[in-house]
């Protein structure tokens, strides 16, 4: 992302996984890992989105951690439909964000992983902030929020969006009366909108 960006790699349950760290100039506020979209289709942690969130991470105080799902870059192991990507994604949370203030984000199908990977940790460590974009609703059967944490979420979705239909986002957060903040005219990708998602992310996170 900058010339700053630490890559280094992690023991994972798969073998070793890929990671980006961008950290902030002054002492961080906490950690915020973001996961990318779909290992199958060009998604990794160089993603446009993935990216544009860590930028708003960094400018907001928080050391931005990005890491590649098992069989993508230089992260071993093979793809699995969600399930061991779960586990690489707990696997950095415990080897880079092991204590202090923690916040989760996710794209597309990173979304979807990010969701399951607040069940497991809600009752374990604080959220203080989770950040759900493009979320792959239709594709895949993302978790509830628990109802405490709404209010330090926030869902992102593009009106236009042709990968992901805005329409099955809201059949997945209306049972939870949960917001959903629509772009309007934004797709999957929003190309030409990335500095807007970055002022979304970045009140979100400082707020």
């Amino acid at each position: 992302m900058n010339a700053q960006t630490e890559h280094l790699m992690q023991a994972g349950p798969a073998g070793q996984i890929e990671l980006a760290i961008d950290r902030p100039a002054d002492s961080p506020r906490g950690h915020i890992v973001i996961a990318h979209p779909h290992p199958l289709f060009g998604g990794t942690l160089s993603n446009k989105v993935v990216q544009t969130l860590a930028r708003a991470a960094v400018q907001a105080g928080w050391c931005a951690v990005r890491f590649n799902f098992r069989g993508v870059g230089r992260s071993e192991g093979r793809y699995d439909e969600g399930r061991g990507e779960l586990d690489d994604l707990l696997a950095v949370v415990v080897a880079q964000a092991p204590e202090g203030p923690l916040s989760l984000a996710g794209f597309s199908f990173g979304a979807f992983v990010t969701s399951h990977a607040v069940t497991r940790l809600h009752a374990q460590r604080d959220i203080a902030r989770l950040l759900l974009v493009g979320t792959a609703a239709s594709r895949f059967q993302v978790d509830t929020v628990p109802a405490e944490l709404h209010a330090r979420t926030l869902v992102i979705h593009g009106e236009a969006d042709d990968t992901v239909s805005l329409s099955s986002v809201m059949d997945w957060a209306r049972p939870q009366s949960l917001p959903v903040l629509v772009v309007p005219g934004g797709g999957h990708f929003f190309h030409g909108q990335l500095p807007l998602l970055k002022d979304l992310a970045l009140r979100h996170l400082v707020a």
